[in-house]
């Protein structure tokens, strides 16, 4: 399995080729330090940025980030985290109309007492919900049971 280093290497690279860029150590160091104002980078530092050794802190991430024209988010994490995180949002955007965004901002401004009794009470809900739904799926194979056990 890749580790976020070599994830991070593998974008890098790509990220270089899409830009017009070889991905070779001689070519970051180039051109990051053009564009880079604090300490140098040296080619060793960048070939294992390449190599997936190491990770730039922020404010090089940044550097690269803008020279590649790449968010630094991108770099870093890659688009599979926020597609995933956009899906969620999306869900709760699709599934929640005004009566329940209401009932969620009045939750909100309970006293932390209330808001503890009330999470209680719909925990507790939803696990009679999964316990119902589970029997009623388990309905059509006691019926079976019983069906043979009478035959």
């Amino acid at each position: 399995m890749e580790t976020a280093n070599q994830k991070f290497a593998k974008r890098l690279r790509a990220a270089m080729e899409k830009a017009g860029y070889e991905p070779k150590p001689a070519v970051l160091e180039r051109e990051f330090n053009l564009r880079f104002w604090g300490k140098p980078m040296t080619l060793h530092g960048v070939r294992r940025w390449l190599l997936g050794e190491s990770m730039p802190k922020q404010d090089k991430l940044e550097t690269l980030a803008e020279w590649l024209i790449v968010t630094p988010q991108h770099l870093r994490f890659g688009e599979e985290i926020g597609k995933r995180i956009d899906k969620r949002r999306a869900r709760w955007e699709e599934a929640i109309g005004y009566r329940e965004r209401e009932a969620f901002e009045a939750f909100i401004n309970l006293p932390a007492p209330q808001r503890k009794i009330v999470k209680e009470v719909i925990f507790a809900f939803s696990q009679l919900a999964n316990a119902h739904a589970a029997d009623k799926a388990a309905a059509p194979a006691k019926a079976a049971v019983k069906r043979r056990a009478r035959a």
